[in-house]
């Protein structure tokens, strides 16, 4: 996996963040998942397509509440606009079969 050098805000400094410490990452194969997460406001650090070229690894940042919204996602009560959620898979999408 590649490494990732993230700027947070416009007032920080860049900051290292390993992908494969799961301290610091949330990594799923779920696409669906992927997007509720990026429609909850989570941030995609990376798409990992390298181990397995038909299966795309998703790499978050680990926030604070990203388990809890996941939690959400799998218990079926997790609410997003219905709009934003097939945008952000078409553009997951587009961005897995462009690559």
């Amino acid at each position: 996996m590649s490494n990732k050098l993230k700027k947070s805000s416009i007032n920080e400094e860049w900051k290292y963040i390993p992908l494969d410490d799961p301290s610091l990452v949330w990594t799923t194969y779920d696409m669906n998942c992927s997007v509720a997460l990026l429609c909850a406001g989570f941030e995609l650090l990376g798409i990992d397509k390298n181990k397995d070229p038909r299966k795309a690894l998703f790499i978050f940042k680990k926030d604070d509440g990203i388990e809890g919204v996941i939690d959400l996602y799998w218990s079926d009560r997790l609410e997003v606009k219905a709009r934003t959620f097939a945008d952000t898979l078409k553009a997951i999408k587009n961005r897995l079969y462009s690559e």
